[in-house]
């Protein structure tokens, strides 16, 4: 009776412990899951996927997933190869192909895969100018993808794409490259304009040709222009009737017109002159203006009956009004 006693307290204890046994021997893993086995420290092949069994206390496994993962490279400040500095990010696209390698010759893979990307990413871009890192991105971006991937080859990983995200510059930077576009585009206005104008010229030298076989051709052209003024009806067209050879009114020569500032600039001869040509204009000024003569005759004072006239002034030199 008492063995009876004790043996169902052992069955219950042995049915545990085999429980126990079984779920830490029995594993599941998913269709992107493998397993990495360490019986007693030595590597087995890989597991996997599906149920797969464990020595308890023996066997050792590590979970490694298959699947494509994403690393995010912080923003990084670069220094271009023409010293310009720069913010970037970038984002790692990869997946491990040989999960025992990526067990065995790394500790931590993902760590070690993401401080790669950030060094080649700063590597890379400081031997690239800022106008590649702007316009020859897929070139970089292939650049940095076969570096990292050959140096995590070996870790059992395969990087299958490494895309630079965002670049930010200075503002000052931002002005000068705008300020830069903005020359570039005037000076493709202006050699189109030029382009224009000497295909224009062109035109215009063989039109003159044309004109000069037919000289009426050259008349016809005028009335058309004539035509095309007069319909705007905001102008007035006024023909000219003088010939078109008219001579040019005859330059005056150097010495004269500098014997005339000559005499205009001597006070003496001013003096002289002066009161020559107030006498002719006391002898100009009747045949000019004959009511006012007439008018200053009719003014002179006339002498009272009994009273004698005035008497004549002498003659005798005129002498000049100082005024």
């Amino acid at each position: 009776m008492a063995s009876q006693g004790y043996g169902l307290p052992i069955a219950i204890a042995v049915i545990v412990f085999a429980i126990i046994v079984l779920a830490a021997a029995v594993r599941i893993l998913r269709e992107y899951e493998r397993a990495v086995v360490f019986r007693l420290g030595r590597l087995l092949p890989v597991k996997g996927p599906g149920l797969i069994l464990l020595i308890p206390l023996v066997d050792k496994m590590e979970r490694i997933s298959t699947r494509l993962e994403t690393i995010d490279v912080q923003r990084q400040e670069v220094m271009t190869k023409d010293n310009v500095p720069a913010t970037v990010d970038a984002v790692v696209y990869y997946r491990v192909i040989n999960p025992s390698d990526a067990v065995v010759q790394v500790k931590n893979f993902h760590k070690a895969t993401y401080l790669l990307a950030q060094t080649t990413l700063r590597s890379v871009l400081g031997q690239s100018e800022l106008d590649e890192l702007l316009a020859e991105r897929d070139r970089i971006n292939k650049r940095l993808q076969e570096i990292i991937d050959e140096h995590t080859e070996p870790w059992g990983i395969k990087v299958s794409m490494v895309e630079v995200r965002d670049v930010i510059l200075p503002d000052t930077m931002k002005r000068a490259m705008a300020r830069q576009a903005e020359i570039e585009r005037e000076r493709r206005a202006k050699i189109i304009n030029a382009e224009g104008e000497y295909q224009a010229s062109q035109r215009l030298a063989d039109a003159a040709k044309i004109l000069a076989v037919e000289p009426i051709s050259l008349q016809l052209r005028f009335l058309q222009t004539l035509s095309e003024v007069a319909s705007e009806n905001n102008s007035t067209t006024c023909p000219s009737t003088s010939s078109p050879r008219s001579s040019k009114p005859p330059r005056r020569s150097s010495r004269a017109w500098t014997n005339r500032r000559r005499q205009r600039a001597d006070p003496r001869r001013r003096d002289r002159e002066r009161p020559q040509i107030r006498r002719a204009g006391a002898r100009l000024l009747p045949c000019l203006c004959p009511g006012h003569v007439r008018q200053k005759r009719d003014s002179s004072p006339i002498s009272a009956p009994g009273t004698a006239p005035p008497a004549a002034r002498p003659p005798g030199r005129r002498t000049a009004d100082p005024g």
